[in-house]
């Protein structure tokens, strides 16, 4: 079996594959290490499936930058994160590299990016097709990486291994091409020239990693199977959704608890997320009904239809009650962190009594009288803190810059990982730029953590900060179109991109679950009628 389903995955990939692909495999290989799984190289935690957030990892401690527990589990039971220096300037010289040849080339031809008499799209024309790509591939691999998620849950990591390095390929790729979008956003006054050559670029980028998903769709729903048996995956899917299910009460407690001891400003980062889980989780049940009923009688297409809508409703559901444990775990880290940072920071602003900046020195004292009075915000007051000091400027202490480090870290870890999880589960709504600000951040992380920088901590925590309003922004635009005739949770597996519509940016009935696979595959899945 294992052998005749490699020769299907080469004959497709034979069949499917050009020089772009074979380019964007190549610069994805080199980007990898930007956005490494964690659960690429160890456990995948207690929730069985990749985390919700790739390249990062959340904890309550950030001494250790080469690896970082997810809140409640074993030191054991999550993989290394690496974050190879080496990996992101190989992709970035490639990336240089590409996009010169492909400048060069558009300054000698006639009709760019065309055939004999094609005309060459406008400079807006391109942009919007860069940034429509970017969403679209971005897209993608976020449903790709959750569906692969129950097939390492169910099957294991060896059986999912050759889709995990595709998909690894794919975010390589994408990373690349998120990347040169940021440059073009920051660069001012450029050639024309060299303006059409980078947007070509982001769009060759998108467009290979998109097809070398879907390659590998196919092999994939030959690996899942569920057209001959969902009964396995079904029954995975719905442990995962009762073990959710039990969870919510316990973290609507919890976020009582949270607001109370910390104030409602603390816990704005998750406001809404048990009210959001228990959507999506209403959405699952009625999907795993229904999947459940079809496979009753045999109707195993339709019940591998509402399976997948179901196990993309569960995984969001599991990010927003993450997401409510994760914070506590970082308040309660930042809160025992600060007393220490305090007495550092007075006496490092203060030596001799006479404090070098007036204005961090008064930002010290404003955090000193919130910690005293409460309730405070320890995250905002731990940021603060670490602003002040570092903008006012002279050597710090060795002992208290690592501590200004580490607080640096945890708090641009949790923006990260906030943001990073809001655009997955509102992504139906949110656009190129927040996207592009997010994947900046997440870089800039990696440099954090691979050097031990506290300037490359403070930006991916902007960044993060800038992605989540752009996106918030973005969902504000978009409102809720379906808060009339669809109910049951299906707005918001709408919003969320668990199903899509009749075409990208739909808000027509849907057409059925996103799946594993690029832009012509993920949509492959439907229900007659597109009833759900």
């Amino acid at each position: 079996m294992t052998s005749s389903l490699s020769r299907c995955r080469m004959e497709s990939a034979a069949s499917h594959r050009g020089v772009r692909v074979a380019h964007a495999v190549l610069g994805g290989m080199a980007a990898v290490g930007w956005l490494v799984l964690p659960w690429a190289t160890g456990a995948v935690g207690p929730q069985q499936g990749p985390s919700p957030h790739p390249g990062l990892t959340a904890g309550p401690a950030v001494t250790a930058p080469a690896r970082v527990a997810q809140p409640g589990e074993d030191e054991t039971s999550t993989g290394d994160l690496v974050l190879p220096l080496l990996a992101v300037g190989t992709a970035g010289a490639l990336a240089a590299f590409s996009f010169v040849r492909r400048s060069r080339r558009a300054r000698t031809r006639t009709t760019p990016g065309g055939g004999a008499g094609a005309k060459a799209p406008s400079p807006a024309e391109l942009d919007r097709l860069g940034q429509r790509s970017l969403v679209e591939t971005d897209d993608c691999v976020r449903t790709s990486t959750e569906e692969l998620g129950f097939v390492v849950g169910w099957l294991g990591e060896e059986a999912a291994r050759p889709f995990t390095e595709a998909l690894e390929s794919a975010r390589g790729g994408l990373a690349v091409a998120f990347r040169l979008r940021q440059w073009l956003d920051d660069a001012s006054g450029l050639p024309a020239d060299e303006e059409r050559g980078a947007l070509e670029e982001i769009i060759a980028l998108c467009t290979a990693a998109g097809r070398l998903l879907d390659t590998e769709a196919a092999a994939f729903d030959q690996l899942r199977a569920l057209e001959q048996g969902p009964t396995g995956a079904l029954e995975f899917a719905e442990a995962r959704f009762r073990e959710l299910a039990g969870r919510v009460p316990g973290v609507d407690a919890a976020l009582d608890r949270l607001r109370e001891r910390y104030g409602p400003a603390a816990c704005l980062p998750v406001a809404g997320h048990v009210e959001q889980a228990k959507d999506r989780l209403v959405f699952a049940t009625a999907q795993l009904n229904r999947a459940r009923q079809s496979a009753d009688v045999g109707a195993h297409g339709t019940a591998a239809v509402h399976l997948r809508a179901a196990e993309g409703a569960v995984h969001q559901a599991d990010v927003f009650v993450t997401g409510v444990d994760r914070l506590a775990t970082e308040l309660a880290s930042a809160e025992e962190r600060l007393p220490a940072l305090l007495a550092e920071a007075e006496a490092a602003l203060g030596q001799g009594g006479a404090p070098r900046d007036r204005s961090a020195a008064a930002t010290v004292a404003e955090v000193r009288r919130e910690v005293t009075v409460g309730p405070y915000d320890p995250l905002d007051a731990l940021r603060r803190l670490v602003r002040a000091t570092t903008e006012a400027g002279g050597p710090l202490p060795g002992p208290y810059a690592a501590d200004l480090l580490d607080g640096a870290l945890l708090t641009a870890r949790g923006a990260v990982i906030e943001a990073i999880g809001f655009v997955t589960t509102h992504r139906g709504a949110v656009a190129g730029e927040a996207r592009t600000r997010l994947a900046e951040a997440e870089r800039h992380f990696a440099l954090a953590q691979e050097n031990s920088s506290l300037p490359e901590a403070r930006r991916a925590d902007a960044l993060a900060h800038e992605a989540r309003r752009l996106a918030w922004q973005d969902v504000r635009a978009y409102g809720n179109p379906y808060g009339g005739p669809f109910g049951g949770g299906l707005a918001g597996a709408l919003l969320g991109g668990v199903l899509l519509g009749d075409a990208p940016g739909d808000r027509g009935a849907p057409r059925g679950p996103a799946c594993f696979g690029g832009p012509a595959t993920r949509g492959r899945r439907r229900v007659d009628g597109g009833l759900f």
